[in-house]
């Protein structure tokens, strides 16, 4: 490697998305890492990541059928907010308009255990899990997708404006990913 000048890629710093010291109500585990349902919009996975730019950090939630790991819904944001999940649910939704008793799964964080989330989630028909308290692996195919994201487009990249991250990003999913 160093007579070809490669170098590895490693991961760039670290920036926590999930606040899951909060006194909302925690959905069940109903999920409980059966990552395989046998159709599709039948479970629905969501999560948050962070993308650095030279004029601030980028948020970005997914959403993910896990039938065939398809990016169903995705918003990005600077501020990690409920509205970034609420759009991202709502992009999933308005694509898909599955039928009812989807199930949803997501970490513990503020967003998703907010009540405008659940409300959400209850108007559309869906049922919300959750992963247990600091387990990645209960949420494994939305951490797996944001690895590929950053592996593959996002670390060596230095994006100098959000609206340039933002159309790199749209362009993985639509192009690349999906």
């Amino acid at each position: 490697m160093r007579e070809h000048g490669i170098r590895a890629r490693h991961k760039r710093r670290y920036k926590a998305t999930t606040d899951s010291r909060h006194s909302l109500p925690v959905a069940a585990n109903v999920l409980d890492r059966h990552f395989a349902p046998d159709a599709p919009n039948r479970v629905w996975a969501g999560d948050i990541t962070y993308i650095a730019t030279a004029e601030s950090w980028l948020y970005r939630a997914v959403v993910i059928d896990l039938f065939n790991r398809e990016v169903i819904g995705w918003s990005i944001k600077p501020r990690m907010t409920t509205d970034l999940v609420l759009d991202a649910l709502s992009m999933a939704w308005f694509r898909r308009r599955p039928g009812a008793d989807v199930l949803f799964h997501s970490d513990r964080g503020s967003q998703y255990a907010s009540q405008a989330y659940q409300a959400r989630l209850a108007a559309y028909g869906m049922r919300g899990s959750m992963s247990r308290k600091g387990n990645g692996w209960d949420n494994a195919p939305t951490e797996s997708f944001f690895s590929s994201l950053k592996n593959e487009r996002v670390h060596g990249v230095s994006y100098a404006t959000r609206s340039r991250a933002t159309s790199d990003l749209f362009q993985y999913i639509a192009v690349f990913y999906n």
